[in-house]
């Protein structure tokens, strides 16, 4: 696993557009931590990485703001999803299937559902301002198949 650390929310932007070059159509950032770790920065640098002008904030409300792009970046709050159910109705599937960049918070709470090449990234707060960034790269580039994806959660 790699790992960064960052000084300030400017750093850590910088250090969401370093994954631009990572990810391509299709392909999934899940980001894992609490509230106020970095993740909305990070993606806000991804977007501006991936040469987008977005007024990027967090999905929190929304569950899903769509920073358009192409391919089109997607960002997603799975805080309040709790199941398939609440998983389908956000579009995950929808976006994921139309190529999309998808840049997933609180993702824990649809591990199932992630495809298996997600790069995964985790944040920790270590004091005001200094963040850990950790990050797993996918086993294989492009997009990866879903672990889940029935309507009860099986494989399908």
């Amino acid at each position: 696993m790699a790992e960064m650390m960052t000084n300030s929310p400017e750093e850590t932007e910088a250090a969401g557009a370093s994954f631009a070059p990572r990810v391509a159509a299709g392909g999934v950032i899940a980001l894992y931590g609490g509230l106020g770790v970095g993740k909305t920065a990070f993606v806000r640098g991804l977007a501006a990485g991936l040469g987008l002008d977005a007024g990027v904030s967090s999905p929190t409300f929304a569950l899903v703001n769509d920073y358009g792009g192409n391919p089109p970046l997607a960002h997603f709050d799975m805080y309040r999803v709790t199941g398939w159910e609440d998983l389908y109705s956000t579009g995950f599937f929808d976006y994921l299937d139309a190529g999309a960049i998808l840049a997933v918070e609180w993702s824990e709470n649809i591990e199932a559902a992630l495809p298996d090449n997600a790069i995964r990234v985790y944040f920790t707060r270590l004091d005001e301002g200094r963040r850990l960034i950790r990050w797993e790269d996918p086993p294989a580039a492009g997009r990866g198949e879903r672990r889940g994806g029935g309507k009860d959660g099986e494989n399908g």
